[in-house]
C-alpha cells in the first residue's frame, strides 16, 4: 500500500469515527429547525446545547486531521461549514434564552444553509475529484486514404448522374456503391 493509499485510509477512518455523530446532531438539528414549537424552552435548550457539542467535537476532530493529498480544499470547507453550524447552533440556544421558541424565527434560514453546508462539504469530500480529460492527440493521414474516397466520390456521383441521365440503373446502382464505399474508405479520427 503506498503512502497516497495509506493517508487515504487513516483520512477516512479518522472521518469515520466521528461522523456518525455529527451526522446524529445534524438530522436532529434539521428536525428542530423544521418544527421548533415541538419542545418546551427548556428542553430546546439542553437538546441544543448538547447538539452544539456535539458539532464542536466534530470540528475539532476535523480540525486534528490531515487530509491526503488534493483533498485540502474540500477538507478546509468541511472545517468550516461545522464551525459554522457550531456557532450558528450557539446563536439558535442564545435566541431561546432570550425570546424563547420565537426567537429562532429570523434565525431559521440562514441556520438551515448552514446546517446543509455541513452535509454538501462532507458530501463533496466523499467524492473523488474528477480526472482530467485525456486529450488524444491525432495521427497525420498520409494522403492516399483521402484521395482514394475522393475519387471514388467524384467517379460515383459521375455514374449516378450518366446511369440516371441515360436510364442504364446498374451504371447508376453501381455509382451509389462507388459512393458509399468513399465514406467508408476515408473516416475522419475523432
Amino acid at each position: 500500500m503506498g503512502v497516497t493509499a495509506a493517508t487515504r485510509q487513516t483520512y477516512a477512518q479518522g472521518l469515520g469515527r466521528i461522523w456518525p455523530r455529527v451526522q446524529r446532531a445534524l438530522a436532529e438539528l434539521e428536525a428542530i429547525a423544521a418544527e421548533p414549537d415541538e419542545l418546551d424552552r427548556s428542553e430546546l435548550v439542553d437538546r441544543l446545547t448538547h447538539l452544539q457539542y456535539d458539532l464542536h467535537l466534530g470540528s475539532e476532530h476535523v480540525y486534528g486531521l490531515e487530509p491526503p493529498a488534493g483533498a485540502e480544499s474540500a477538507h478546509a470547507h468541511l472545517a468550516e461549514a461545522l464551525a459554522c453550524a457550531r456557532d450558528e447552533t450557539a446563536e439558535a440556544v442564545d435566541a431561546v434564552i432570550d425570546c424563547g421558541t420565537r426567537g429562532l424565527d429570523p434565525l431559521l434560514d440562514d441556520w438551515r444553509d448552514t446546517l446543509f453546508r455541513v452535509r454538501l462539504a462532507r458530501m463533496r469530500l466523499a467524492t473523488p475529484p474528477l480526472e482530467p480529460k485525456r486529450t488524444v492527440e491525432l495521427v497525420p493521414e498520409g494522403n492516399l486514404r483521402p484521395l482514394i474516397a475522393f475519387l471514388l466520390a467524384l467517379g460515383g456521383a459521375a455514374a449516378v448522374a450518366g446511369g440516371a441521365g441515360t436510364g442504364l440503373w446498374p451504371v447508376w446502382a453501381a455509382g451509389l456503391v462507388a459512393f458509399c464505399a468513399a465514406i467508408v474508405c476515408y473516416r475522419p479520427q475523432r
